[in-house]
């Protein structure tokens, strides 16, 4: 079977594997009574360069499965999530990155776009057609990742529009408050929560715009994800009246005690024990958290349930919530690794077995009898979390599909099933960051740091340090020091791809 080799090898180890040709074919030695040479069907090498989000290496049993099942002989090099990056660069210096290489997120992802641009990887856009399920892609989580309007990366799936609401259900029910459907009925039920004596602080917050509270209300009151088109031209979310509003309403709900009001400065893990301990009975982030925050709050209160919505109706009287890019993770095909095209149409045929429902299963669940049983049809994982941790979480970061054919999961609580159909449904109404495959220099050299300005006005705004002329003197400021040009060079670049389509 395949070369193991790991983060921890030497370099030229590493090295050596890494230049192996994926899918070095050969031809059988000619029979010694003249019969013509037979083309070799053994299995093709493929070398993965990818991250890893465990402890320790994963042992091999779900890579010989893998290998037998793809024909393949697979070498894989495992690394650190940590280092990650600084090994992915420094491969992408030397040209000394594998056939199949992953980069570690959507940021890194986006900051490969000059190599790219450099011809140091493979268009792969023109060769989908050929796959039967890299054919069915979603041509918009693929139109994201575009480079000058070309496609150069496979995506591992991520469920795109996670966020929406968790909250005391026990406590609603007692006070006869329904599911909110719209922000009067969020701000009705912590007014509700905090008269009652219920909870001292009823809407737990964290110092997290992205994946706190803070920008999926805002998704509530129409403000676009990052970036949206007004009048006619790309502006940053901040511009927009809906942006105003949610750091109104946020610091409606601070003076008014609904809110921790240290939550500029509040860590996840705080933020959660004002959940577990009582305190808090909503929790606005991914819905997906209900089955921890019911596992932890349950031990401490026998009698705490809790409910998930998501379907909250705007100020704009619509559905919506912000979308993340829709990819965790991508393939990119270098071309020092990759020397033809011959080999990399093999490495896309090994790519597009991983969507196969037997194989994408392996890479997420395990083995069925070893690592799960089904039940009705759904996957009940065995109940030794260290077993699941040695032989197959490691490899979830390999597989492409996190979502297509992949067999539902047996929850333990009917409100956690309820949110993963709810996060399912929510990219019917999800809001997409229209800038995603668009280039700004000055935002790659810049936005990070500019963010700051509006990030730091943000918080100060809410926690009543300043009024709306201090904050427009923060855009300006963000403008004046490099936001201006951020804002023609994505509105070029929206013009630009809108002519090559």
């Amino acid at each position: 079977m395949g070369t193991w080799t790991t983060g921890k090898k030497s370099g030229l180890a590493v090295l050596a594997v890494c230049m192996v040709a994926a899918g070095c074919s050969s031809k059988e030695t000619p029979a010694a009574d003249g019969a013509g040479a037979k083309e070799d069907t053994g299995p093709t090498k493929i070398t993965i360069m990818t991250s890893l989000q465990t402890p320790e290496v994963p042992s091999d049993t779900l890579k010989k499965l893998l290998e037998e099942k793809t024909n393949t002989q697979l070498t894989i090099n495992f690394s650190p999530g940590g280092s990650y990056d600084e090994k992915f660069q420094a491969g992408l210096a030397t040209e000394t990155l594998a056939p199949i290489t992953y980069v570690g997120n959507q940021a890194a992802f986006i900051n490969t776009r000059n190599a790219i641009k450099n011809n140091q990887f493979w268009e792969i856009g023109p060769y989908l057609k050929d796959y039967p399920n890299l054919s069915k892609l979603d041509p918009e989580i693929l139109n994201n990742m575009k480079v000058d309007g070309k496609i150069y990366a496979l995506y591992q799936e991520v469920q795109r529009a996670r966020s929406g609401i968790i909250y005391r259900k026990d406590w609603a029910d007692k006070l006869g408050l329904a599911a909110p459907q719209s922000i009067d009925d969020i701000y009705n039920m912590l007014k509700k929560f905090k008269e009652s004596g219920l909870a001292a602080i009823p809407l737990a917050d964290r110092n997290d715009f992205l994946y706190g509270a803070f920008k999926t209300l805002s998704s509530y009151f129409g403000t676009p994800n990052s970036w949206g088109m007004v009048d006619g031209s790309l502006v940053p979310d901040f511009t927009t009246q809906g942006y105003m509003e949610t750091m109104k309403f946020i610091k409606k709900l601070r003076d008014e005690g609904l809110i921790n009001k240290d939550f500029p400065v509040t860590s996840k893990t705080d933020q959660q024990n004002l959940m577990y301990s009582g305190k808090a009975g909503m929790y606005i982030g991914s819905i997906s958290d209900v089955n921890t925050m019911a596992d932890k709050t349950g031990a401490n209160f026998k009698e705490a349930q809790f409910d998930v919505e998501n379907r909250i109706v705007g100020t704009n009287g619509k559905l919506g919530v912000w979308a993340v890019h829709g990819y965790a993770n991508a393939m990119l095909f270098p071309k020092s690794a990759v020397k033809n095209e011959a080999e990399l149409k093999k490495l896309l045929a090994f790519c597009d077995k991983l969507f196969d429902p037997e194989i994408a299963n392996l890479l997420v669940h395990g083995v069925e009898g070893t690592h799960y049983t089904l039940k009705d049809g759904k996957v009940l994982p065995v109940s030794d979390a260290k077993l699941l941790e040695k032989e197959v979480s490691g490899y979830n970061g390999i597989g492409l599909s996190r979502i297509t054919n992949i067999k539902p999961k047996v929850y333990s609580r009917p409100v956690a099933e309820k949110a993963e159909q709810l996060i399912n449904e929510a990219v019917k109404f999800s809001i997409s960051d229209p800038t995603a495959a668009l280039d700004s220099a000055a935002y790659t050299e810049k936005g990070a740091r500019l963010q700051d300005i509006i990030k730091d006005a943000t918080y100060k705004f809410m926690m009543g340090d300043i009024d709306e002329k201090g904050f427009q003197d923060a855009v300006k400021k963000w403008k004046d020091q490099g936001g201006s040009s951020i804002i023609e060079e994505y509105n070029a670049s929206y013009k630009a791809s809108n002519k090559k389509k």
